[in-house]
């Protein structure tokens, strides 16, 4: 496997697997934007790992973020820089590891996918702070979370369905029928059936893995226990079907403890070419919800502003002709106080008093309609926010004298 050299791809890029071999790196557009993008803002190049880690790590923090609550790319990118920045850490710690395994039947693509899919240890545990660098933790953590998966895999996989029954609890098997996708009722029937199994076939010892599958005595005894606690009439289940049940129960327990991890890289089934990450949606393109929603709150948007207008129109309409007049000489012809005073010759504070009280009459009329139609409180901060929509709306209202509803008349 070759490294990877400059700091933009160690941070934007993913390691891809050709069935069980380094196929090259993949170059994720948006963490490499990303990057580029912070980079641009600093004073001087920044080519040390150590200071993005550090970077990428305080943004997480800051977000508060978690794979396992949060696992979309379009959330914040520190994670996710985080996750490209351990690739090479989590290749080694896998290759190492499926060495050591004699068996040859976990590959390193395995133990990758084993690793990298419980990062979010490593990230939650990680504290700089403690002066460890995040590769070295990584590696620690890599290697005990892909023994430990492979030591207990190795387990359940020497079992036998009937050992495997006798070793999982009830609140683990009805979580795996819960993911296996049964309804309610069948969940109900597997639990009594397994409830029923548990009971009559105790044999000597009961812990073993390689545990047979009970002969026909026993499996009568567990369909007439079965029976008799369904309370059924005229629907008993026979023996087969409830051995049908129980291998059920152990392929669902199997598969929800011990699940395979599959490449996105993978060929789809039945084909010889194209991978499922080619019929992933984009994360870039919004989808029809996304689309709708933002149409819904233009729509609002454009109807608000509609009524404030009506309202402020009215409200115009309701002033007094002098106070009409004085909003169209400050607007529309830009006149400052001095000028309007000469020209109508009255006092300069006389100008300033009726322009606030008509500012004032205004500023109610918009302050009751945003109290009564969208339920906002008058707050000081609020009615410093009305007071600014109000004069913005007083500039571009009078700055189109062609379009008033009212002409003002001569003092």
């Amino acid at each position: 496997m070759h490294t990877r050299q400059n700091i933009i791809e160690i941070f934007s890029t993913f390691l891809q697997f050709d069935a069980d071999r380094f196929s090259g790196w993949v170059t994720d557009a948006k963490l490499r934007r990303s990057m580029l993008g912070c980079m641009s803002q600093l004073p001087q190049p920044e080519t040390s790992e150590n200071f993005w880690v550090l970077y990428w790590y305080k943004e997480r923090q800051s977000q508060g973020e978690s794979l396992a609550r949060s696992p979309k790319m379009s959330h914040s990118p520190g994670t996710w820089h985080l996750v490209a920045y351990l690739q090479e850490a989590c290749y080694w710690v896998a290759q190492k590891t499926a060495a050591n395994f004699s068996s040859g039947q976990n590959t390193v693509a395995d133990c990758f996918q084993i690793a990298i899919a419980q990062v979010d240890k490593v990230l939650k545990g990680f504290n700089p702070s403690q002066g460890f660098a995040l590769k070295n933790y990584a590696s620690a953590i890599f290697s005990n979370l892909i023994r430990e998966n492979l030591r207990q895999r190795g387990e359940v996989d020497i079992c036998t369905p009937w050992g495997l029954l006798r070793k999982i609890s009830q609140k683990r098997l009805i979580e795996a029928l819960q993911t296996a996708g049964l309804s309610s009722q069948a969940i109900a029937s597997y639990v009594l059936a397994w409830n029923c199994f548990k009971a009559v076939y105790v044999p000597t010892p009961i812990a073993s893995r390689k545990l047979p599958k009970p002969d026909s005595t026993a499996w009568n005894a567990i369909a007439a226990l079965y029976n008799y606690n369904s309370q059924r009439q005229g629907a008993e289940s026979p023996p087969e079907t409830l051995e049908k049940w129980l291998l059920s129960c152990a392929k669902a327990a199997r598969d929800y403890l011990y699940p395979t991890f599959n490449s996105l890289n993978t060929p789809r089934e039945g084909q010889d070419f194209g991978e499922f990450l080619e019929i992933l949606p984009g994360t870039e393109s919004p989808s029809l919800l996304a689309e709708i929603i933002s149409k819904e709150e233009e729509q609002s948007r454009n109807s608000q502003l509609a009524e404030i207008n009506a309202v402020l129109v009215a409200a115009v309409a309701k002033l007094e002709s002098q106070a009409q007049q004085l909003l169209q000489m400050y607007y529309t012809q830009q006149l400052n106080q001095q000028q309007i005073a000469q020209q109508l010759e009255i006092q300069q504070y006389t100008v300033s008093r009726r322009l606030s009280k008509a500012r004032q009459s205004l500023l109610l009329a918009l302050a009751q309609w945003s109290q009564n139609t969208l339920h906002i409180a008058l707050t000081s901060d609020v009615l410093k926010d009305t007071s600014a929509v109000l004069e913005e709306w007083l500039k571009i209202h009078y700055s189109h004298p062609d379009t008033l509803t009212h002409r003002e008349q001569p003092l």
